[in-house]
């Protein structure tokens, strides 16, 4: 990847190190990165950080591939590619399925996947979610293929102009069609894994839309201002609506659905070397689709 940027009279006189972190938004690590790799150039030539720059000077940036460790197995399994360039690609993750391995479970991963993509291609690139869904959570998750996609899209997360929709099933029906819930979430004390309403926990703010209604149940959109973990299916439960299926936060659903029915329905966000915006959806799967048809 190749980022470019032409001088202009704004910026005559200032450090190399400056065009590169405010006008190419490269991270002061990426940066210190490239310096050692000797990827910096001015009109085609090394530079260092500190040179000066003048109008019509070109500074680029060769950005490489970040190779993934050789722990992480290439393993063909189908995945569901809804999007990929030379910068990102963005799957349909089906439920069931984590990101990475881990010590108990070293295969049957997104990471083992994408690497045997990857392989196909000649490559050999680090597995960079820029978000992550539960393991039982379906829908779009994004993926850099380098460290400055993946901190470019990360910003654009922390000042919201990285737009995520959800699809939830949750238990019972509502009054109004729009509703807010602003609960400060933390992890429970007692458990590794959950996490609870606690007014010592963080801001949390969930967006939700009454799509459809059923008997006793109901399909709702979900826009997320807070990204904490497990926050939908934990605004669920404290307002008595939780996911259909959520063994966690609810109780099991035999003959319902084996899982949370929740769905990352849609994501949007500019893309980090095109500066085009990007629009994504990703259908509801059949489990989800069965369940409203069960409800109906």
């Amino acid at each position: 990847m190749i980022l470019k940027y032409e001088v202009t009279d704004r910026d005559d006189g200032k450090a190399v190190r400056h065009i590169l972190k405010n006008r190419l938004e490269i991270s002061g690590k990426l940066i210190t990165k490239l310096r050692n790799e000797g990827k910096i150039l001015k009109n085609n030539a090394f530079v260092r950080t500190i040179d000066i720059v003048r109008t019509g000077d070109i500074i680029t940036a060769e950005i490489d591939f970040e190779e993934e460790s050789p722990n992480v197995i290439p393993q063909m399994i189908d995945i569901d590619i809804i999007y990929e360039d030379e910068s990102i690609i963005v799957l349909n993750k089906q439920p069931g399925i984590i990101i990475h391995p881990t010590c108990s479970q070293p295969y049957g991963t997104i990471a083992n996947a994408l690497m045997h993509h990857y392989a196909g291609k000649g490559l050999s690139i680090k597995v960079r979610p820029v978000s992550r869904l539960d393991k039982d959570t379906s829908g779009l998750i994004v993926f850099a293929k380098n460290q400055y996609v993946q901190n470019h899209l990360v910003r654009q997360m922390n000042d919201k102009t990285f737009k995520k929709q959800y699809l939830g099933i949750v238990h019972g029906n509502f009054e109004n069609d729009r509703g807010t819930i602003c609960l400060p979430i933390a992890r429970n004390p007692d458990s590794i894994i959950e996490r609870i309403v606690s007014e010592d926990g963080a801001p949390s703010i969930t967006n939700y839309a009454v799509l459809a209604q059923f008997k006793n149940a109901s399909l709702l959109q979900f826009e997320l201002e807070t990204g904490r973990t497990h926050q939908i299916r934990v605004h669920c439960r404290a307002i008595s609506h939780p996911l259909i299926g959520d063994t966690l936060y609810g109780k099991p659903e035999p003959g319902l659905i084996n899982r949370q029915a929740l769905h990352s329905h849609k994501v949007e966000f500019i893309h980090p070397e095109t500066g085009n915006l990007l629009k994504l959806a990703a259908r509801l799967p059949d489990d989800m689709l069965n369940l409203i048809n069960m409800l109906k």
